[in-house]
């Protein structure tokens, strides 16, 4: 393996009742909060008034930013630096899933920020300090509860970029599996995609020497492989609930790829397709992952025949080590699709019209992926597959 520093701030505060933390955790920081939240669901299932009890509790004076798109979008971080910068907000709390989380990473980030924001997403600049914030987390799908990364969206020019920063790991972050039993079923499913393809894009590398990584990687896989279908036939169950959060988690917090970095192409193309259709990522990481897989497979055939054996069973008696590592990757889509994940851009009525404007996305920054250098004609070939 390579050489590596591991480093992770955030606390991690997992359990039932744990938003009581918050009137242990955010005094820490300051008086001034803004609350960052999605469409409303915190509202219907009670968090909501949870929150803001605790933070009353302790005195804070509470400013808010509603309203958040699960593909989180420039505007609205706009709209949340100025309300920090013009109400002089010490501390940010975001309520909600990956998308809030990442919508409050640039907003902590931007207010601390002389120019525009956007300039951390099109490398133009690098965030050099940041607002703190925490979290509690309502959704298991993205990890960012508990890494530096981000993802936002500019939907006027139709770009969407992934950035991070050190200095945009949460403070804490509250899991508390209770708070994601409202999660409906389709979210529920493009999470476990979201969390298995993060898993993935780690396993598949050149690095020699990572035994136990693969085998962490291969271990959550299973579990969530193992898990997903009990908890999609009892999505109030709260074993279900807290073994499918916690692998969410550990899935992005950097634990899985210490010393190697994964490929990350599939995400790349998958950000390019949701910057022009604005569909669901984890629907589109459904639909791409085993196409780019397909497109690769013989970049290093063993590694498919690894992951399809030890993750998938697939038993490699009588068989050309190509045919297990197919075999791999055919269990993986069936799975995908047995628990209702979409598996063509044609489910959400995504056709040939843009896909040279998708592929030109993908390579804004030139050839793309580590596992193997990606440029315009291969997302071509790899969109065009997955119609």
């Amino acid at each position: 393996m390579n050489n590596f520093t591991y480093y992770n701030p955030t606390k991690l505060i997992f359990g039932k009742g744990q938003v009581e933390q918050l009137k242990v955790e955010v005094p820490q920081y300051g008086k001034k909060v803004l609350l960052v939240y999605g469409g409303g669901s915190i509202k219907r299932n009670g968090l909501y008034d949870q929150v803001l009890a605790q933070l009353h509790e302790v005195g804070t004076v509470v400013f808010e930013l509603a309203g958040v798109e699960p593909n989180p979008r420039l505007s609205t971080v706009r709209k949340g630096i100025e309300i920090c910068k013009k109400e002089g907000i010490e501390f940010i709390l975001a309520v909600g899933g990956g998308s809030v989380i990442d919508c409050t990473k640039a907003i902590a980030a931007g207010s601390k920020y002389d120019g525009d924001v956007w300039d951390f997403m099109t490398r133009k600049a690098a965030a050099k300090d940041a607002l703190p914030f925490g979290t509690v987390l309502t959704l298991a799908a993205t990890g960012s509860e508990m890494n530096s990364g981000s993802v936002i969206t500019n939907w006027e020019t139709n770009e969407k970029y992934g950035w991070g920063s050190p200095h945009v790991f949460p403070k804490f972050s509250i899991l508390d599996p209770v708070n994601t039993f409202t999660v409906p079923k389709d979210q529920t499913i493009y999470g476990i995609v979201d969390m298995m393809s993060h898993v993935l894009e780690h396993y598949f590398h050149h690095v020699p020497g990572t035994i136990t990584q693969d085998q962490w990687c291969e271990s959550v896989l299973r579990t969530v492989i193992e898990t997903a279908p009990k908890l999609l036939d009892d999505l109030e169950n709260y074993d279900h609930r807290a073994t499918i959060l916690l692998n969410g988690t550990l899935a992005l917090n950097g634990m899985l790829n210490m010393g190697y970095a994964g490929d990350w192409a599939t995400h790349n193309i998958e950000h390019a397709v949701s910057a022009v259709y604005d569909i669901p990522h984890g629907g589109g990481l459904a639909i791409l992952f085993p196409h780019w897989m397909m497109h690769v497979l013989d970049e290093n055939v063993n590694r498919f025949k690894q992951l399809a054996v030890r993750v998938f069973d697939v038993d490699p008696e009588g068989k050309t080590d190509r045919e297990v590592a197919l075999e791999g990757i055919s269990r993986l889509r069936d799975f995908w699709n047995r628990i209702g994940a979409p598996s063509r851009l044609a489910d959400y009525d995504i056709g040939e019209e843009n896909l040279e404007l998708m592929s030109e996305k993908t390579v804004v920054y030139g050839e793309f992926g580590r596992f193997k250098k990606l440029n315009k004609e291969d997302s071509l070939e790899i969109l065009r597959a997955s119609l």
